[in-house]
Order: structure tokens, then C-alpha cells, then sequence
């Protein structure tokens, strides 16, 4: 199969969707398919270049060009309307690759859409950007129970600000509801997602996230990292510095113990909002942009992982490689994370938002080492299925299943 992938972010900007339309592409094209993947340019990378057999074209917007429009200068993200520098270029790429099967990601469809024509066009759902213009579906820090008008004006102006706010709510219901038409199949990453986004039965197919089958082969930690952990066990959480990410509830949890080991944080700073990380807590330390092998011989050397989320977390990627490598995750009862862990068994499912329940959790697995030594191996059972040789034949039997379709007609 001819595969075009689109993705607003690719490596080596950092991020699980970054590593997940990576593997994809690299995954697909080593059994035997033909990939491209079409990604937005950002500044010193190259506009064309081939990695593990995958053709990668790095394509620019108008709208990229636009510097107040970002907060991030190095995440020029998607708009939610095409762009018109993203369609021309795409459409070049796209007469030149003649793909069968276009997959998108993100709001980078809708500057594909113009080009789906005849061919099969699939949209894999990573968050909640399908109905929420802020793509957490959180109203006032909580859970939101849905979007209507007055409650996603505020939110999208009070996000992005009143003269971005109100153009991009509107921009994304009206990309909405022509995706609904054009795409051929929703592949929400679980199916919190799919409920969140409101999509209807039989538009979609649930197919989660998933790591390499290797994810557990770590190797040895750098110097210039190691140099960084704790020397003795220590606890650890991965991911972006937002309260969204429940960092806050942790270090609230943290305060909670009697004498603890280090707790460890390994992320980035983001501008959704945020945590404070300078003024912590006696214990915890704070190490910013590591690249990903360094992440996992962290992971190895921790005793404890958490993914305390307060938000709807869609299908995430870091339990699943602390659970790789034989960790106990602690993570919150929401979202996709409750099809990750096993609670009571690969670890514990804790309220989201409740400190209390998230400190009693860790004091739990400190006091038993046998405990966390079970629930290690248990994970790195469970994990399998959340690994590449179970999850990419679900994508190639979807990509075969629309182009027998097409064939029928």
C-alpha cells in the first residue's frame, strides 16, 4: 500500500504524538509499504530528507509564517482552517506520491481535505480537538461535560485570547463538520476519546497508542544523565508541566509522606496551564528536555512511575513505557488511562485531583518492595498489547478494509 501521512509535529520535535506518527511511518514502511509523511516545517530542519525508508517532506504555511500568531516559536502548530501555503504544497506532494490511503493527524486534515478526491481518508483522534477548540474538553480546570456555545467561548478566548479565540472556534466547528463528511474512518486512540469527541457508531474504530516491541531494551543511562538522578531510588513522573498533567496533585501528595525518597520530574514547560516548578518541595528535582532513551533508563532506575492526569488523558504513552520495564504506575481513574493500568494489579487507579488517595497509594507500594516487584511483572505482561507487532496490524487491516471498499464500488 501507497501510505501519505499527515502530522502537524514529527521528530525530533519532542512529544507522543511526535513518537507515535514516527513509529507509524517507520514501522509500516519496514513491512513493506510505501510511506511519505508530510509534516509542517519548522526552522532548521530540512524540507526533504528519507529515515528508515520513510520519505519525509517538511512543508510551509502561510500562516507559520505569522510569528504573534504562536506562543511557541518552535511549535508552529496547525491551524484550524486550511491554510493556504499548506494546501498548495500538499497538493504538489500528493500528486507527486500518489497515495492510496492519506492519514492525518491532528488539524492538519484540514489542510488536506481539499485534496481526499477519490482516495481514503483516515483521522486518528489523539486528543479532543474534534469538538473542543482547546483540545483538553477542561472547563475551569475540571472535566468538561461537553461543548455549548457560552462555555467554549470562554474557554477559547480565555486560551488563546479574544482576537485568536473567536476565529478558531468558529474555524474549528465549521473543519468539524466537514470532516464528518469526508473522513472514511475515526481512529480515536480509546474510547474516552471517541465519546468525548461525540463520534457516532460505525464512523469510528478504536485503536490505541502503542510502543515498539523493544521499548523495554534500554540502554545503558549517559553519563550526563545519570550524573543528574538521584543516586539512590527514587519516584518518578514524565510529561509536560501542567496542572492538566496533575503535577500539582503530586507534589501535594509528595508533601504527604513520612521521609520519601526523591521524586523526580522529567519534562517540559508548557503555557497550558501551567505549574509552577521553581519553589518545590525539599526532595524533588526538576530536569527539562531529555530525549527519549534518556527517559527510559530513568524509567529503569526509578521505583515508582505516575501519571496523575486530571484531564481526560486520551491514551497515554508513559505508563505504558514504565510498565515496560517492569514499574508499578500509579496513575488517575480517567480517560484512557484506566485501559493501561490494571487496578490493584499493574498498580493503582487513584481519584483524579485527590492528593490524599495518590500519597496513601505511594506509601502503600514504598512499604511493600515484593508488591511493587509484582506489579513490575505483571505490567510488563499487560504492556503487550499495547506493543507494535499487536497494534500495527490493526492499521494495516483498517487500510486494507477501506481499499477492498473502494475495489467493491
Amino acid at each position: 500500500m501507497n501510505i501519505l501521512i499527515a502530522t502537524q509535529f514529527y521528530p525530533p520535535l519532542i512529544g507522543g504524538e511526535e513518537r507515535f506518527t514516527h513509529n507509524l511511518s517507520r514501522l509500516l514502511a519496514g513491512r513493506g509499504h510505501d510511506v511519505s509523511v508530510v509534516t509542517i516545517h519548522q526552522t532548521g530542519l530540512p524540507e526533504h530528507e528519507t529515515q528508515n525508508g520513510v520519505t519525509i517532506y517538511r512543508v510551509k504555511g502561510f500562516t507559520q509564517q505569522l510569528k504573534w500568531l504562536y506562543s511557541d516559536d518552535s511549535r508552529r502548530a496547525a491551524t484550524p482552517f486550511p491554510d493556504p501555503g499548506l494546501v498548495r504544497e500538499m497538493g504538489a506532494i500528493i500528486d507527486k506520491v500518489q497515495p492510496d490511503i492519506l492519514h492525518a493527524h491532528n488539524w492538519i486534515i484540514h489542510s488536506l481535505l481539499p485534496h481526499k478526491k477519490h482516495r481514503k481518508l483516515i483521522l486518528t483522534l489523539h486528543d479532543y480537538g474534534f469538538v473542543c477548540a482547546t483540545k483538553k474538553l477542561l472547563y475551569h480546570d475540571e472535566v468538561c461535560s461537553g461543548p455549548a456555545l457560552t462555555k467554549c467561548l470562554a474557554c477559547s478566548v480565555g486560551h488563546y485570547g479574544f482576537a485568536k479565540g473567536i476565529p478558531t472556534l468558529t474555524a474549528n466547528w465549521v473543519m468539524s463538520a466537514w470532516e464528518r463528511r469526508a473522513v472514511d474512518m475515526f481512529v480515536p486512540v480509546s474510547q474516552a476519546v471517541a465519546d468525548g469527541n461525540r463520534l457516532k457508531e460505525g464512523t469510528y474504530q478504536v485503536i490505541p497508542n502503542f510502543v515498539p516491541d523493544t521499548v523495554g531494551d534500554v540502554p545503558t543511562l549517559e553519563k550526563q544523565y545519570a550524573d543528574q538522578l538521584p543516586t539512590e531510588p527514587f519516584l518518578l513522573f514524565v510529561g509536560a508541566f501542567g496542572r492538566y498533567k496533575g503535577v500539582d496533585v503530586l507534589i501535594e501528595a509528595y508533601k504527604r509522606l513520612d521521609n520519601p525518597p526523591p521524586l523526580v520530574l522529567i519534562g517540559y514547560d508548557t503555557s497550558e496551564h501551567p505549574v509552577e516548578t521553581q519553589s518545590l518541595p525539599s526532595g524533588v528535582s526538576v530536569l527539562r528536555n531529555w530525549p527519549h532513551d534518556a527517559v527510559m533508563g530513568a524509567w529503569k532506575r526509578c521505583m515508582i512511575g505516575y501519571a496523575p492526569s486530571v484531564w481526560n488523558e486520551p491514551c497515554a504513552t508513559v505508563p505504558m513505557e514504565a510498565m515496560a520495564v517492569g514499574k508499578p504506575v500509579i496513575a488517575t481513574r480517567i480517560g484512557g488511562l484506566t485501559d493501561i493500568v490494571a487496578d490493584g494489579e499493574s498498580g493503582y487507579l487513584v481519584t483524579p485531583g485527590n492528593s490524599t488517595e495518590l500519597a496513601a497509594a505511594t506509601a502503600r507500594l514504598l512499604a511493600d518492595p515484593a508488591l511493587r516487584e509484582k506489579m513490575g511483572e505483571t505490567g510488563r505482561i499487560r504492556v503487550q498489547r499495547f506493543q507494535e507487532s499487536a497494534v500495527i496490524p490493526q492499521y494495516e487491516r483498517l487500510y486494507a478494509d477501506l481499499l477492498n471498499q473502494t475495489r467493491s464500488v
